[in-house]
């Protein structure tokens, strides 16, 4: 404030201008916001099960044409990944969500008036895939953003909400099956979706500067030196540390899809009845929980690539310990380390690339790794363990194969180095 005195001369009071600092940091509210959008569209997504035998019963097609639905959608939400990262980077998660949400919400609408299997094929494979391509990578890396100090903790947090939509809505969507039938479940859930989705989608910004706040922590960081340049994707696609990571979440993401889609009946063959058999795949989504926020809060202690260390530890030693475990007890106890390892690194990816990397890419470097290591692992790695269980009558080599790949992604971590200043 500006004061003149009675000979004229200005006097400044600078400790008298208010303060402009908010009540209350934001990013908590893009976090919250997150896990919503997460839990509502993954659950939606994994549902697919639940509606499974309705709709064979009704329509007579085969597993395998009704399957293929759900693996297209896959394939689309690998596909588009990178282009909603990238469209993320540009013109924020906002919009992106927006979207994403309208398409999955459409497309759920649409699948309760499915009456032929290329309907099926278009409305669940093309629209809902695509849709699902916003789910991950826009919140993730924007959760990166509004944070510095806590990213691993509240990234855990934030992705723990796929976990808890796994458990969520399937039961849901199966009493709706079971109640009204699976076309009403699919508009109830259509519906749901479009609220959900599409309102929390309108709180996401893209940085704290939008808003006029800061990354959280960013004035705590004692050497602003050591933090990394700015990549663009075109750079990072050149540097060894972006294929090392990414090698080993292709890794991650074979053994998580074999385990994902073949548990089950792995326990069942094994003499263990379908409830606990559910029960194993149950424990695995716990586990996941669990891993996402413990190891999000220990990485903010001890560092990134620490803690995804630990992660793959827990990850290979689960897929060893599952060769020899004939079992319930081994089986759940499988389940949960497996699942511990499966969360934490699904939570450390994002703030790990953001450590590497930067910021300014991070959306599309997130969704070339979710594409190549994730998604298209979990597709590999399902059906390959299909075909070994098919040609050999047993999944024990299926799992030694993972627990192998598991242990050399180990190594590749374990020789991740941080990227140079100068980008060399």
């Amino acid at each position: 404030m500006l004061q003149l005195t009675d000979s004229g001369s200005i006097i400044m009071y600078v400790n008298q201008l208010p303060s402009s600092k908010p009540r209350i940091f934001y990013g908590y509210v893009i976090v919250c916001v997150v896990f919503v959008i997460l839990a509502v569209m993954w659950g939606t997504l994994y549902a697919f099960g639940v509606y499974f035998n309705a709709l064979l019963a009704d329509f007579g097609w085969t597993k395998a044409m009704t399957s293929g639905a759900f693996s297209l959608s896959v394939v689309f939400l690998a596909l588009f990944a990178v282009i909603a990262g990238r469209l993320s980077d540009r013109f924020g998660p906002r919009v992106v969500l927006t979207v994403g949400g309208l398409l999955l919400g459409t497309g759920c609408l649409l699948m309760s008036r499915i009456e032929t299997a290329w309907q099926l094929y278009l409305y669940y494979g093309v629209i809902i895939g695509v849709g699902m391509s916003t789910s991950f990578v826009p919140p993730a890396s924007t959760v990166a953003r509004w944070f510095v100090k806590r990213r691993g903790m509240m990234t855990g947090i934030a992705v723990s909400g796929l976990s808890v939509g796994t458990l969520v809505m399937p039961p849901f969507a199966n009493w709706l099956i079971s109640v009204y039938g699976w076309r009403t479940a699919y508009i109830v859930t259509g519906v749901t979706v479009l609220i959900a989705v599409v309102s929390a989608a309108q709180f996401l910004r893209r940085d704290p500067d939008e808003i006029g706040q800061l990354p959280y922590g960013v004035n705590e960081l004692e050497d602003r030196k050591t933090s990394p340049t700015d990549f663009s994707l075109s750079e990072v696609v050149h540097t060894r540390q972006f294929w090392m990571l990414d090698v080993a979440v292709l890794f991650f993401g074979v053994s998580l899809g074999a385990v994902l889609v073949h548990i089950v009946p792995h326990s069942i063959g094994l003499g263990v009845s379908p409830a606990n058999a559910a029960l194993v795949l149950a424990l695995v989504g716990g586990g996941g929980i669990i891993g996402r926020v413990v190891m999000g809060a220990v990485c903010d202690r001890i560092g990134n690539k620490p803690a995804l260390v630990i992660c793959f530890c827990a990850l290979s030693t689960s897929l060893f310990s599952l060769l020899v475990a004939e079992e319930l007890w081994g089986l759940f106890l499988f389940a949960i380390i497996f699942g511990f390892g499966y969360g934490g690194i699904s939570a450390l990816v994002s703030p790990m690339l953001a450590e590497l990397f930067g910021l300014r890419s991070l959306g599309a470097i997130l969704g070339l790794t979710a594409s190549i290591g994730g998604d298209g692992g979990s597709a590999i790695g399902s059906v390959v363990a299909g075909y070994i269980f098919d040609v050999t009558g047993s999944y024990y080599r299926a799992y030694l194969i993972c627990a192998v790949i598991s242990a050399i992604g180990l190594v590749l971590i374990l020789l991740l180095k941080p990227t140079s200043w100068s980008k060399a």
